[in-house]
């Protein structure tokens, strides 16, 4: 298993990097992990006991669990009539879930980017800065506070879009589909600081109003504004929240443009995921490096390894037959060399 600088020394001039929830965890894994956030929740919204949901499905993957509630209503509504509501209630108690993973994310989050120390944040910002374009599955406001301590080296050119709106001064910034230029770092599944107010995007920031951005997230939640946040249980169901978000479908968009070589860091390749991995499969990615946490051998581990190769294979298939040349390499390396907040 190569080191993470080896990987680098191998990819093509153009990196770019994909990350999941071990990017989160490598920061506070005390926080972040699914265990922490299932110990952290409020499951009193729910008509049934979320623990015995989750302990029947041997998880504290919320998004499992949504899934499996979505599919078991399906199931029921086949049966006499009497079983439609329990149906309705089962899609009920999937959406209330979602809420509770937001509200779990929000309470349990850092109070203040403070409680991160500069050294981490200098080595994050080192991290990131090995790459051209930045897409994040997170929900968290980690990368933004790393991004936002300008004063701490190496100097980054990262930027999310989102510029204060033609009518003057406002609490938020705004992103506008035609107004995003050089926009290089992107949430595809959304992030606790992103709105939908309809006629536009914002995004809270602290800058505008000197109120901690936490605190703002947890006031809307209170109000029961929630974020942009995909976290519907299956693939397909989240591709089609994506593509009814204009800023969610141009980060698609945008992933599915990105050329030269991508790592994949805190990602477990899952198939509620699958609409971002066909991407990759169908892409002008040329090398892709999948970060491997632990022994490879490892059960969870042999599955991300089938899966990148299964990439790989798929788009031998898809260029069969045409003039299609771009062949997806892929390799692994030492997620833990890293080591991206040191």
């Amino acid at each position: 298993m190569q080191t993470f600088d080896q990987a680098l020394a191998s990819a093509d001039n153009k990196k770019h990097v994909l990350l999941g929830n071990g990017f989160s965890m490598a920061c506070k894994s005390d926080i972040f992990s699914y265990d922490a956030l299932f110990d952290r929740a409020d499951f009193s919204s729910l008509t049934v006991g979320a623990r015995e949901l989750f302990e029947l499905l041997e998880t504290t993957d919320f998004e499992k669990v949504i899934e499996a509630l979505k599919s078991a209503s399906k199931i029921v509504e086949t049966y006499p009539p009497s079983s439609k509501a329990v149906a309705e209630q089962m899609l009920k108690d999937a959406d209330a879930l979602k809420a509770v993973l937001v509200s779990a994310i929000a309470e349990s989050h850092p109070e203040h980017l403070t409680e991160i120390s500069n050294s981490r944040y200098a080595n994050c910002r080192e991290f990131l800065s090995k790459f051209e374009r930045i897409f994040t599955l997170n929900y968290d406001i980690l990368t933004y506070w790393a991004i936002m301590q300008m004063e701490i080296k190496p100097e980054l050119k990262i930027s999310d879009g989102f510029c204060t709106p033609e009518y003057g001064t406002s609490p938020y910034v705004v992103w506008e589909i035609d107004n995003n230029f050089g926009q290089n770092l992107y949430y595809l599944h959304g992030a606790l600081h992103l709105y939908d107010a309809g006629s536009e995007i914002q995004k809270y920031t602290w800058i505008n109003t000197g109120v901690k951005l936490t605190e703002q997230i947890r006031d809307a939640l209170d109000e029961e504004k929630y974020p942009i946040f995909v976290a519907e249980g299956t693939s397909e169901e989240k591709l089609t929240r994506i593509k009814h978000n204009a800023y969610l479908t141009k980060a698609f968009d945008s992933f599915s443009r990105i050329g030269g070589s991508l790592f994949v860091y805190g990602h477990s390749l899952a198939p509620n995921d699958e609409h971002v991995l066909r991407l990759i499969e169908r892409g002008k990615i040329t090398k892709l490096f999948v970060g491997i946490y632990g022994d490879p051998d490892a059960q969870s581990n042999k599955m991300i390894i089938a899966r990148a190769k299964l990439m790989r294979d798929r788009r031998d298939e898809l260029i069969e037959g045409t003039r299609r040349r771009n062949k997806l390499e892929v390799q692994f390396y030492d997620a833990s060399t890293a080591a991206p907040w040191g």
